[in-house]
């Protein structure tokens, strides 16, 4: 499940979540996060319930980009138990990205 994420809706949505959250921090003019949009729709297709895909459109929510000190985009981090377990910056593959959420679920 894929769900854009502002900052009333990301405590309930990420920190207060009982299963693992990856939060995509993207802009629309940003060409590596278009690659990375459909290979977390394939991830969030092949994870099912088990995870949720938050995505952050740092345009629009500066603060949340503040918050986690956003510097370059895609950033994308993995939250569990409402604290941040694993980041990454930029694109990475399908299988890459299913194997970091395999570590925390």
């Amino acid at each position: 499940m894929i769900v854009n994420v502002t900052a009333d809706t990301f405590r309930s949505v990420v920190i207060d979540s009982d299963k693992p959250v990856l939060v995509d921090f993207w802009a629309e003019w940003c060409g590596p996060c278009k690659k990375l949009g459909p290979v977390l729709e394939q991830v969030a297709e092949e994870m099912g319930e088990s995870v949720t895909i938050a995505k952050v459109n740092v345009d629009e929510e500066r603060t949340l980009g503040a918050l986690y000190q956003i510097m370059s985009i895609p950033a994308v981090m993995i939250f569990k138990g409402g604290k941040k377990v694993d980041e990454f910056v930029g694109v990475r593959s399908k299988q890459d990205i299913i194997s970091r959420l395999q570590l925390v679920t």
